[in-house]
């Protein structure tokens, strides 16, 4: 059966993802607990595969990566093996930051993060455009991003 967070596990993991620098006695402290359980219970976590790393959170501005662009992608064919080329292809593409399949009228969901519109014209057509199978794109920009990052909401069972 698969490990289940209870709501210190669950406070432990928003701390986390507020600020995975805090030292243990720092977490400790901020969900009630003392060094050695917290400890625990972070490994646990890790253990588990619900904490899965840890990460820096980027400035994309500062990187000259800013501006975003969501792209659908319909493929000519849904085969196990054309789906899981397309996997492999679209990963190995550094300024897709987000390859999600969906359902509905389109395959998949792309966010692309690019310096500007150039860059991702030149990204657009000659590497995505370019994937076995690609047979249609359509792509929105961002013009201002109100809520994003990597966290999920922590929910409790």
């Amino acid at each position: 059966m698969a490990y289940q967070p209870d709501r210190i596990d669950l406070k432990i993991l928003e701390e986390l993802q507020a600020n995975s620098r805090l030292t243990i006695v720092e977490l400790a402290k901020r969900v009630s607990l003392t060094k050695t359980p917290c400890s625990e219970r972070v490994k646990q976590l890790e253990k588990a595969g619900i904490i899965r790393g840890y990460h820096a959170e980027l400035d994309l501005v500062a990187m000259g990566s800013d501006h975003i662009t969501f792209v659908q992608v319909l493929l000519t064919s849904t085969t196990d093996a054309d789906l899981a080329e397309f996997n492999s292809r679209i990963q190995k593409i550094p300024e897709v930051f987000g390859c999600h399949m969906v359902a509905g009228n389109f395959d998949y969901l792309l966010k692309v993060h690019t310096k500007d519109i150039y860059h991702f014209r030149s990204v657009l057509g000659n590497k995505i455009s370019n994937l076995p199978g690609v047979q249609q794109t359509h792509s929105f920009v961002v013009m201002e991003s109100v809520k994003d990052g990597l966290d999920v909401p922590v929910v409790g069972p």
